[in-house]
């Protein structure tokens, strides 16, 4: 168990330097192709980035319903951990929203929105769950937040790491009003304890100054998903801190 009472192994919090690079899933931006569904595309694609080096992958499918998600988290798990032929190297699935999913499943963690379930609560079932018995079974739990004093609470409620933007412009986020830019990251970073993964509007050529900023990673969905070589990429943002 993590959140924030034992160590986690597989954390990745910067460990040997390497920032914590998350892809954020969104199967309807992923170009159709020839006989193949959309859930199709995107097992295609998580397999493809878990191959590539990314260390998480968040499950951010929005418009499924228990038993799909649930459907979608298993054959992310099995295909990344079939890859590998260990999931505790393979990358983390985390499941948006859905704690039964991620529970049921036995996923790495779950990922709450700031008008999601309380992370109290959130941290009292995952706890009475029988998930929380097995030693060995890494699960965190983390916030979307988009103010300083969100993210502030989160961090004092448990949460084991947060997202914290929109850092830039970008059409996944207008709802969350204009972007926060790199000093509000940078304080929101100085203030916590616990990682801070830059989100929103994230590219190749601003990576670094979210780095510089304090940032433990980023999340990210079009600098992911629209990779034509993702495995090169991931290269790229490693040279970047190291």
């Amino acid at each position: 168990m993590s959140l924030r009472n034992s160590p986690v192994s597989d954390f990745k919090l910067r460990a040997e330097g390497k920032p914590i690079l998350c892809y954020v899933t969104d199967r309807h931006s992923l170009p159709a192709a020839p006989q193949k569904d959309l859930m199709d595309l995107l097992q295609d694609k998580i397999a493809l980035l878990s191959a590539a080096g990314i260390d998480w992958i968040q499950l951010r499918e929005k418009d499924l319903s228990g038993k799909p998600s649930a459907s979608l988290a298993r054959a992310a798990l099995n295909r990344v951990s079939r890859q590998v032929g260990d999931s505790k190297s393979a990358a983390r699935i985390i499941v948006n929203d859905r704690l039964d999913v991620a529970l049921a499943e036995q996923t790495g963690g779950v990922h709450l929105g700031e008008n999601s379930l309380p992370v109290e609560e959130a941290k009292r079932l995952v706890l009475s769950s029988p998930v929380a018995q097995t030693p060995a079974q890494d699960f965190i739990l983390g916030v979307s937040c988009h103010s300083l004093e969100a993210a502030k609470s989160a961090a004092s409620s448990g949460a084991d790491y947060i997202f914290f933007g929109p850092v830039f412009a970008t059409p996944s986020k207008t709802a969350y009003g204009a972007p926060q830019g790199l000093n509000r990251l940078a304080n929101v970073c100085s203030s916590l304890d616990i990682p801070v993964l830059a989100i929103g509007g994230i590219t190749l050529a601003n990576v670094s100054s979210c780095l510089s900023a304090g940032a433990s990673g980023i999340a990210a969905i079009r600098l992911f998903q629209d990779s034509d070589d993702p495995a090169g990429l991931v290269r790229a943002i490693r040279r970047i801190d190291s």
